[in-house]
């Protein structure tokens, strides 16, 4: 069975330089024109190459983090090439509030993470992006927690498309979820999701103040999330 683990880090734990950048990477980094866009797109490459670093205990000084390139796949999901060559590795991005979310587990494994901000979304929203099951479970949940359902449901879906592959080019409401009411691993929920065709997901989710992240993959094929933080300090890269 696979475990996936998983590291956030901030803006600020990026470097102000970008020799850790491959030079593909450098060239893609400048045709960015938005600052916003640039921070997130820097963002989520430093937190996917430490994440990739600690997987495979590789060092990770700035040219040692140049030679792991982040390269989309013709879906659109992130694929790892360390000198130019497929990484025995499968990583799921997101990033959201100056936060970058970066989840790792062995080659091929089917599985997608995601990184929400907590916050209201109009009724039009749920309404147009959420299944019939998914919008009578919003409308039967207290007012005051709906904000963070409508997240959690909305994040679920992101986390079960980006194990599809597909991303939001798939019509959201092509995917069901439900969170497990009590069920719980440590400090993370369960839910469970199912796409049109009847395909069941597996999925756990953890709330801090204002943020919450899910992580989803194929049932029955992931034996337990790691529910610690990767540790890229000191040296140690091990989870």
């Amino acid at each position: 069975m696979t475990e996936i683990f998983w590291l956030e880090q901030k803006t600020c734990d990026a470097p102000a330089s970008d020799d850790w950048l491959s030079g593909s990477e450098c060239a893609r980094l400048a045709t960015l024109r938005f600052p916003r866009r640039r921070e997130d797109w820097r963002l989520g490459r430093w937190t996917a190459k430490q994440a990739v670093a600690a997987f495979l205990s590789l060092p990770s000084g700035p040219g040692d983090l140049a030679e792991i390139e982040i390269r989309p796949a013709p879906s659109g999901a992130p694929e790892v090439f360390l000198a130019d060559r497929p990484a025995p590795v499968s990583i799921s991005l997101s990033h959201r509030a100056g936060i970058g979310l970066c989840a790792v587990a062995p080659p091929d494994t089917q599985f997608g993470c995601d990184l929400e901000v907590v916050e209201p979304r109009p009724f039009s929203f749920f309404q147009e992006y959420f299944t019939v099951e998914e919008q009578a479970l919003v409308l039967r949940a207290a007012p005051a927690e709906r904000d963070r359902l409508i997240t959690l449901l909305w994040s679920a879906k992101e986390s079960v498309l980006k194990a599809l592959r597909v991303g939001l080019r798939a019509a959201t409401n092509a995917v069901s979820v439900c969170p497990v009411a009590g069920g719980r691993i440590q400090d993370w929920r369960i839910f469970y999701g199912r796409n049109s065709t009847g395909r069941v997901f597996d999925g756990w989710w953890r709330e801090t103040p204002g943020l919450l992240r899910t992580v989803a993959a194929g049932s029955g094929i992931v034996n337990r999330v790691s529910f610690e933080p990767m540790r890229i300090a000191s040296g140690v890269h091990k989870p």
